[in-house]
């Protein structure tokens, strides 16, 4: 059956977002491309497999600061063709994808294989090829996602070193086509190579995908590690030309012991953080795809009426070459005069220097006038078949979401990165917090009982209880907002009388203590923190956690009753 149909009100249907993106691309966008010579100045076609492609995950950074490691951490295993070491021993894209039958699959066989999305690649020549190679193994976590480990930027006199190829440009090529740049720095070696801030800079129109790993944090102390935080800070924000830095996760991505375990909390939480972003990247692919299309299409629209303007500018006899010139050094003024007519915010604009350079070899006199049609059917496409397409992604996340848990339960326990720790007591906040007496005959609050039963005393309580007055006035004392108190008053209000009686007010206090020690609160008590006195009246009642790190509420449930 065809993706799409026309029916009788010539409206068209998609039947899943990939393919819609496809369709609009291939009818709409791609004319005012080829028409414009867009491809020549920006970015190569689009195939149809990179509709259909996994997202990417690409690693870029110096020498040993641990990117090929970082992915072997991920995988749990080592993947052909994998070379880890101090020296510069990476010296290829190597591109780490899932197939059944483990191996390697050399450059020029990869960019002629159609059901990868590497083809315009072979227009970097064999001396790239011959430094790009495929890695396939069998692995759950390749299943989702695909990772592109780059070979480590050059530092000192070996910087100055021709690779044989436009790295920076290849490195542009898979920013463009990738979900997510991990840019990676080693603790003890932050200074910024010439290369590595060129790759920055070819990185930065991406920079909604990038994010800033910290790795081998465990090296130095507390101390060294705040210094060496505030160092990388200040040194990203000179090369990014921001007042805001992207997200930086600090840990040490790798199997070994911690040097220094003072920072562990710390590892733990910043590992949770950037593994539930890796993950993520399935769910939100088809989101990413349509967000690029937009921003192509936006470039696109600017681009053509640059050309077009050019074009007209030139004369039509006499003085051509002089007069390219002076357009090219005066490019400014073209930009301005687009973005007065038009009312086109000048970010939408390709960078002036890059755009001047590709000028310098092109013909003006090839360039084609203005063809409003082309435009119209490209905002045609943005006010009316994105809305479409956007419309269908939320159904999709659904799909996606019951598919998961449907396989999850269908299939055998598996052994990854990210599901190593769960339902174990290395799982964070496994047995920390709100999970901290799971499974145990003794009520975990006794442990504090006599403390909090003297306080309860000096409260005078009548007939066994105290009124919310009395124990607001000892509860404020923690200096937690009022908002949080009233979250703890609610879960300790067992059975719904307000007012508190000795459990309650014990487990009042217990809540308070998780609140101070940096946890968070449950939505609803938990089945191992209701007093035992109280249990029967929450017998029936479904208890779930939110939110609580590392723990979802179904995975709660089960391990409460277990």
């Amino acid at each position: 059956m065809p993706f799409w149909k026309k029916d009788p009100v010539k409206k068209d249907i998609y039947t899943n977002v990939a393919e819609g993106l496809r369709q609009v691309y291939k009818t709409k966008l791609l004319p005012l491309e080829e028409a414009y010579k867009f491809h020549e100045f920006h970015s190569p076609q689009l195939d149809d497999s990179d509709f259909s492609a996994k997202p990417m995950v690409l690693l870029v950074g110096q020498y040993s600061v641990g990117k090929t490691t970082f992915i072997r951490y991920l995988l749990n295993e080592d993947f052909p063709g994998i070379r880890i070491g101090p020296e510069p021993t990476t010296d290829s894209f190597i591109a780490i994808m899932h197939n059944e039958h483990t191996g390697t699959v050399p450059g020029n066989a990869l960019v002629v294989d159609p059901t990868k999305p590497f083809r315009p690649l072979s227009k970097f020549g064999n001396a790239f090829l011959n430094r790009f190679v495929c890695s396939q193994l069998r692995n759950e976590v390749l299943e989702t996602v695909t990772f592109i480990d780059t070979p480590g930027i050059l530092a000192g006199e070996k910087q100055r070193v021709d690779r044989g190829y436009e790295f920076t440009h290849v490195l542009e090529w898979f920013a463009d086509r990738c979900d997510r740049i991990l840019l990676l720095f080693d603790v003890s070696s932050l200074d910024i190579s010439d290369e590595l801030k060129r790759a920055i800079e070819v990185l930065r129109r991406n920079d909604d995908k990038i994010r800033i790993v910290l790795n081998k944090a465990d090296s130095v102390d507390h101390q060294a590690l705040m210094r060496v935080y505030g160092a990388l800070m200040w040194s990203l924000g000179k090369v990014l030309g921001t007042p805001e830095v992207c997200r930086v996760y600090v840990g040490s991505f790798w199997s070994k012991p911690l040097t220094f375990d003072s920072n562990r909390r710390l590892f733990e939480l910043e590992t949770k953080d950037l593994f539930d972003d890796l993950e993520s990247l399935p769910k939100t692919a088809t989101l990413r795809k349509l967000n690029d299309l937009i921003k192509r299409a936006r470039l696109a629209k600017v681009h053509a009426l640059i050309v077009s303007e050019l074009k007209e500018s030139m004369p039509s006899v006499f003085g051509k070459d002089s007069k390219r010139k002076e357009l090219i050094n005066k490019l400014h003024l073209v930009y301005e005069k687009i973005q007065r007519e038009h009312n086109i915010p000048l970010g939408d604009f390709p960078k002036i220097e890059r755009m001047q350079d590709l000028l310098r070899n092109m013909d003006f006199t090839k360039f084609k006038p203005l063809d409003k049609k082309l435009l119209d059917r490209v905002d045609k496409m943005l006010a009316e078949d994105v809305p479409k397409l956007m419309s269908m992604i939320p159904q999709e996340e659904r799909n996606y979401l019951q598919l998961n848990q449907t396989t999850q339960h269908t299939t055998p326990q598996t052994h990854t990165i990210f599901t190593d720790q769960q339902a174990t007591p290395f799982e964070l906040g496994g047995v920390e917090g709100i999970n901290a007496g799971m499974g145990e005959d003794e009520w975990i609050v006794t442990r504090s009982r006599h403390e909090y039963d003297q306080v309860f005393a000096q409260l005078f309580p009548q007939n066994g209880k105290i009124s919310g007055a009395a124990a607001k006035q000892e509860m404020i004392k923690s200096k937690l907002p009022n908002n949080v108190l009233g979250r703890i008053w609610k879960l300790s209000d067992v059975d719904k009388d307000g007012m508190l009686d000795i459990d309650e007010w014990a487990l009042s206090q217990h809540l308070i203590k998780i609140k101070l020690d940096g946890h968070e609160l449950p939505n609803a008590l938990p089945d191992h923190l209701v007093p035992p006195s109280k249990r029967h009246l929450t017998a029936n009642e479904n208890t779930s956690l939110y939110p609580t790190i590392g723990i979802s509420s179904g995975e709660q449930q089960s391990n409460g009753d277990s």
